[in-house]
């Protein structure tokens, strides 16, 4: 219980901090004795059935299973899967990490 508080509590502080930045229009600033950088990044998420149906070998279908972005990223590193065969299969996501570190 206590642990879902401080999760609530963070998530709060979070949006706090994202709202300053984003008042101040800045993606670097100091807070007190914190730095707060804002970090976007981009991330694939994959639409099971289209990738499912683009992977027709089913020796393939079973490594990946469930579709798990980091498992689709390693077997298109490893040049099991093309990366212009999915390109279809995948809508692109972009997310900002908030990264705060002491002074």
């Amino acid at each position: 219980m206590k642990q879902k508080e401080m999760e609530k509590e963070l998530t709060e502080l979070r949006q706090e901090i994202l709202a300053y930045c984003s008042e101040q229009g800045s993606t670097e600033t100091e807070i007190g004795s914190y730095r707060v950088k804002l970090v976007t990044q981009n991330r694939k998420e994959y639409d099971d059935q289209k990738l499912y149906e683009t992977l027709a070998d089913p020796e393939v279908w079973r490594m990946v299973s469930k579709t798990d972005s980091a498992k689709v990223a390693s077997l298109t590193k490893l040049n099991v899967i093309s990366e212009e065969v999915i390109s279809h299969t995948f809508a692109v996501k972009t997310v900002t990490l908030l990264q705060v570190d002491k002074k």
